[in-house]
């Protein structure tokens, strides 16, 4: 019952109830990043995997500009992110935008974390199910390790979480989301997808060591 229609009830209502308390909170953020950003907009977009493998747009608030080297290309990432870039990815404030992803039903509050479309051909039939369900904005994986652990076990741990999706598991990670927020004590980077390199390079390299052993 939870999984396949209350869970998406106590999201809506959760959401629409947040963002109707913080919306000026939303305003003032929005109206720093204008400046802080050069005029470079406010939101980014992104394109990724929902359930079913349906495409959507995660909303983020951007943290970097769009200055450009004298060929017209865009500056390197450490060069572009804001010092209120950095501010809101540690503490996580650019996801805040995905709350509408979560109204108006690509997200939910708690699962796994949407990746990137090109991923889509390397993930296991077990690792599949990631895609059964609502993409979240916090998630399992996220709570146990986050970039900090492989993208096996990442995946492995998405694997478990759908298996296991309950009204307990949910207030779980939400609870340890909180207490990471709290503790958090890492600098901000700019990493790759995952913090761990990018999934299909990674296994479309293994595939390829696979095949020359099997032909030596």
């Amino acid at each position: 019952m939870y999984k396949n229609g209350l869970k998406r009830v106590i999201d809506f209502t959760i959401v629409l109830i947040v963002l109707i308390i913080i919306w000026p909170i939303f305003a003032i953020i929005s109206i720093w990043l204008h400046f802080a950003n050069k005029g470079a907009g406010v939101f980014f977009y992104q394109e990724r995997p929902g359930k079913g493998e349906k495409i959507f747009r995660v909303i983020k608030f951007k943290s970097m500009t769009d200055e450009r080297d004298a060929a017209g290309n865009l500056l390197p990432d450490k060069d572009r992110i804001t010092a209120v870039g950095k501010f809101i990815r540690k503490t996580s404030i650019d996801e805040l935008p995905q709350l509408i992803n979560v109204l108006i039903g690509d997200m939910a509050l708690i699962g796994p974390r949407p990746l990137l479309p090109e991923y889509l051909p390397y993930y296991t039939e077990r690792e599949k199910l990631r895609h059964t369900v609502r993409p979240g904005i916090s998630g399992w994986a996220q709570v146990n390790g986050r970039s900090n652990i492989t993208w096996d076990k990442k995946l492995e741990l998405d694997a478990y979480y759908v298996e296991n999706l309950s009204l307990w598991m949910d207030i779980k990670v939400i609870l340890k989301t909180f207490k990471n927020l709290f503790c958090a004590t890492n600098e901000v980077g700019v990493v790759p997808q995952g913090g761990i390199g990018k999934l299909n390079v990674e296994r479309s390299m293994k595939m390829a060591a696979s095949e020359a052993t099997k032909n030596c």
